[in-house]
């Protein structure tokens, strides 16, 4: 871990391992937040779109934040605080912040689509919770795009320390170093990842660790150190469960590919559905390949 950089290395986006009551399975929970650690991760961030935040209830959300740090303490974990309005999203990085969170990803307003001044003003408040931010680009699905100048500029003003990137546009890492070269540029979707490490990502908000969490995190490793002899073997290895990272279904795909490897995912809340068949099929054998080549 990096002390005063903490959302630096293998942060892993948890998925939220519930019973067929569709009830939070607070034990697994714990037990695959340590899990993830014990083989090679460097923390996790709960809450996020993977965690399936926006159909839990406050008092659940409040929990899983609390059951990840007091299995592998604050300084590990990175809740996502994200929220229709700032007042919210400022209260959830003050509950983060009494956990003994030491940074929290935002991302932009996302009831609809906000304009700049908008944007900025969101994360101002949320900063002023006092924990260091992480800034969330999603534009897919928020329909907000934070553009590297707009980044800079969040940067420049003290209200973000870094940025999860998943606009999967890969060009976009070497405006962001040119326009505020201390912003920490965190790889945010799974199958861009060598290229922005090699575009010099400081991190990675993942995804596919919670199914198999070793082999992820020594391919980050040698992606970012430079070692493509062992990074790009890895990552075409990898790379037919890696781009799930950025579909529709990614939830119930890493999910399944938990179960599957011994790692309790089960299902979703609604409206999530099961997978179809053929997509079910597609999952299992990329994930059962990927297990027979000793990934897991």
């Amino acid at each position: 871990m990096t002390e005063h950089r903490p959302w630096r290395g293998v942060l892993v986006a948890t998925a939220l391992p519930l019973n067929d009551d569709l009830s939070v399975n607070h034990d697994r929970y714990a037990e695959h937040c340590a899990w993830l650690v014990e083989n090679g991760c460097d923390g996790v961030v709960p809450n996020g779109s993977l965690g399936e935040y926006q159909v839990l209830t406050p008092e659940e959300r409040a929990r899983v934040v609390e059951t990840a740090v007091a299995a592998i303490g604050g300084e590990r974990v990175m809740p996502g605080v994200a929220a229709y309005g700032s007042a919210e999203a400022r209260r959830w990085a003050e509950q983060a912040a009494e956990a003994g969170c030491r940074a929290v990803m935002l991302l932009p307003p996302n009831a609809y689509r906000a304009d700049e001044r908008s944007v900025l003003a969101h994360y101002v408040e949320v900063a002023r919770s006092g924990l260091p931010v992480v800034a969330y680009n999603n534009p897919i699905d928020t329909k907000v795009d934070l553009v590297p100048e707009l980044l800079a500029r969040l940067h420049g003003e003290g209200h973000i320390q870094g940025v999860k990137e998943f606009s999967g546009d890969v060009r976009r890492a070497y405006r962001i170093a040119e326009l505020a070269p201390e912003l920490d540029l965190l790889i945010g979707a799974d199958d861009v990842l060598l290229e922005l490490a090699v575009a010099g990502a400081k991190g990675w908000v993942a995804g596919y660790p919670n199914a198999l969490p070793r082999a992820c995190a020594e391919l980050y490793r040698a992606a970012v150190g430079g070692d493509l002899d062992t990074a790009l073997p890895l990552y075409r290895q990898l790379h037919p469960l890696l781009r799930w990272d950025s579909r529709v279904e990614f939830v119930q795909a890493i999910k399944l590919s938990m179960d599957l490897v011994g790692s309790h995912g089960g299902p979703c809340r609604p409206p999530r559905m099961p997978l179809p068949p053929e997509q079910e099929a597609t999952v299992r054998a990329a994930t059962e390949k990927a297990v027979a080549a000793g990934l897991s």
